[in-house]
């Protein structure tokens, strides 16, 4: 397996010698073997363990045994404990996740602070099996079943083409010790279910079961690669970024076949996955939105528009005090005195200072908001004032007001309020502009 492994490494990882290479290492033969393989070539490597305080005693043991090893090998180790039910409890996850996360967001920051290159987990051919029956059982596009990448980002899994058989008899060979994971045994996830009850008769049925699951995923990636291709086709056609966003034509799409699969597609990088959810949009009634963890999606008449989620930027409200005369942020404006009136136009007003009271505030406008347009006689609220300026879905997540107590100055860049204007009584000036 040694020289195979070597081979491997030279054919597909080359990249990785003469690297810092950090080993996700918990004790079990997996880890072990690919530790020792990079041993025997002469990597430079270090371990990294978790403990995830799960199995208490047991717990504690794998991490005294991998400390005792690389102590043994004299090769630097990283050991960190996690309350990691806390962590699921938490972030309302599951201990399978929460350890996820808990690993890789560890295994980051010791790459980051003792200046690792890669990190390299022990995933084999038998996990990458497991894992395409679990996506094929929950219900899973091509993605889902094409296999573990060998390579995201900075960690890399060079034993993927292994079996667990081999990785066995090379431990055994090598007279390596290692520990057991009692969980493994149990049948309480749909991992270890199909571990002990599904796959075993599905290696049995085919004697080169690793090598035509193999070719399969080979195949199954080579059609991703080709279906990735045709959408970044397809993004240039149908969609277009505004200042507000990006925008979808719906007619565009609806002109390509699989029109469905292809909004699928276009979308499932911002973090929408519900495919029907999606699908329905381009029929809904315009201001049906639906959202992701990180973007939100809104049918407006023609269109799809696609925005990024402001975060916590609809919480903002900025004070603007008497002394102020510029802001940074949420927007870019400026408060200077004048003793005359210029240009009036939508990045730029003059108000009274005698009409208004300190602090001035700013943030985003709410439904409900009304004020009296500049010119006009009678207060109207913001959302018939956006409708009649014909404004898009987009656009009004973008307006910021501006506010003296409970009263509209300004909704910034597009109307003033009529009671703030410069009138033969007014005494003090102040010019305010928006930055472009």
């Amino acid at each position: 397996m040694q020289a195979r492994f070597k081979e491997h490494l030279g054919s597909h990882f080359s990249f990785l010698h003469g690297k810092k290479l950090l080993v996700a290492c918990s004790g079990g033969v997996d880890s072990m073997v690919l530790a020792n393989l990079l041993k025997a070539l002469g990597f430079d490597y270090g371990l990294a363990h978790c403990n995830f305080s799960l199995r208490q005693e047991e717990s504690d043991g794998d991490e005294a045994f991998v400390l005792e090893l690389a102590e043994k090998w004299n090769v630097p180790v990283f050991s960190e404990t996690f309350d990691t039910e806390e962590y699921a409890d938490t972030h309302k996850i599951s201990i399978q996740m929460a350890a996820r996360e808990l690993r890789y967001q560890w295994f980051e920051e010791i790459l980051n602070d003792f200046k690792y290159d890669f990190v390299l987990t022990a995933h084999h051919a038998d996990d990458d099996l497991e894992t395409f029956f679990i996506n094929l059982s929950r219900g899973t596009g091509l993605r889902g079943l094409s296999g573990i990448p060998d390579v995201n980002n900075r960690v890399v899994r060079p034993l993927l083409p292994f079996s667990k058989d081999e990785i066995l008899a090379y431990a055994i060979d090598q007279k390596l010790n290692w520990r057991e994971d009692s969980s493994n045994k149990k049948i309480d996830y749909l991992r270890n279910q199909l571990r002990h009850e599904v796959l075993p008769n599905f290696k049995r049925s085919s004697n080169n079961w690793k090598d035509n699951f193999q070719n399969t995923q080979r195949n199954l990636q080579e059609s991703e690669r080709l279906i990735q291709d045709y959408i970044i086709l397809v993004e240039q056609l149908v969609m277009q970024k505004t200042d507000f966003g990006i925008e979808l034509s719906i007619d565009k799409l609806n002109d390509l076949p699989n029109t469905k699969a292809l909004l699928f597609e276009l979308l499932r990088p911002y973090g929408f996955s519900a495919w029907n959810d999606i699908s329905s949009l381009l029929s809904a009634q315009s201001g049906k939105q639906i959202f992701s963890q990180t973007h939100g999606l809104l049918k407006d008449r023609t269109t799809l528009l696609l925005n990024e989620l402001p975060s916590e930027e609809k919480k903002i409200v900025k004070f603007i005090t008497k002394n102020d005369q510029q802001i940074d942020s949420p927007v870019k404006m400026s408060f200077i005195p004048t003793d005359k009136m210029g240009y009036l136009d939508s990045k730029t007003i003059y108000v009274d200072a005698d009409k208004i009271t300190y602090p001035l505030t700013l943030r985003k406008w709410e439904e409900g908001d009304a004020f009296q347009p500049f010119g006009l006689k009678g207060n109207k609220k913001l959302s018939k004032f956006f409708k009649d300026e014909k404004l898009s879905l987009a656009a009004k997540n973008k307006i910021w007001i501006l506010l003296t107590e409970d009263q509209i100055i300004w909704v910034v860049g597009m109307r003033m309020d009529d009671r703030f204007k410069i009138t033969p009584e007014t005494n003090k000036i102040i010019k305010i502009t928006v930055a472009n």
